[in-house]
């Protein structure tokens, strides 16, 4: 599902990262653990679609994503990659119910407000459908960014720090939740973090320095 390899990416020329071969497949889990400044996020990023390196090559499902342009990688992106942010980034007008919908439109898929509304029942968010995103806790806002990494089922799931900011009880059930959502879809998970509790839970990682 996902491969990449030789990854290089540098900031205006001095702060330089080389990234080790990455692979993952459907229904897999890696962790990516390091401490801050080691590039994990940006290593997110690129796995995403997001940055593109200043060297290497990242495949998903065959396709070696930089070499598609404009338009075409932000349509792939939005099919194949679903994100959690480490922090929850919504349409702060809009319900929750809505952002997803908007997810779904903005990687050209048809609306479908049954598909919305069974994931946010499967995630315990039903109640919160025509609640503004803002207004929720952090827990919900939490549950809601997955919902929205995996409206469209993506066959990469990527999870940016998701546990940082939590307590041993719910990190432990966001990793199950996580972990549960990358089987039903038969998708790869790949979690970036510097948290070392994740450890116990993922047999597959890499640690960054």
């Amino acid at each position: 599902m996902l491969k990449t390899s030789e990854i290089r990416h540098s900031y205006k020329g001095t702060q330089r990262f080389t990234f080790p071969e990455i692979k993952c497949d459907e229904s897999s889990s890696l962790m990516i653990l390091g401490k801050s400044g080691v590039g994990k996020t940006t290593l997110l990023h690129i796995l995403g679609g997001m940055f593109k390196p200043l060297s290497g090559d990242v495949s998903i499902n065959g396709t070696s994503i930089y070499t598609l342009r404009g338009n075409n990688l932000d349509t792939f992106r939005g099919q194949n990659i679903g994100i959690v942010f480490q922090k929850p980034h919504f349409v702060q007008s809009l319900t929750a119910e809505e952002n997803l919908m908007l997810a779904q439109k903005m990687a050209g898929n048809s609306v479908s407000t049954n598909t919305v509304h069974e994931l946010l029942q499967q995630l315990n968010l039903d109640h919160k459908a025509k609640a503004l995103s803002y207004k929720m806790s952090q827990g919900e806002q939490q549950r809601l960014s997955i919902a929205r990494a995996i409206i469209n089922k993506p066959g990469l799931i990527l999870a940016d720090e998701p546990t940082s900011a939590l307590d041993d009880e719910n990190c432990k059930k966001v990793v199950e939740l996580l972990e549960d959502q990358s089987e039903q879809l038969k998708a790869a998970l790949v979690i970036v973090t510097h948290d070392n509790r994740l450890k116990q839970y993922f047999k597959n990682h890499i640690e960054l320095s």
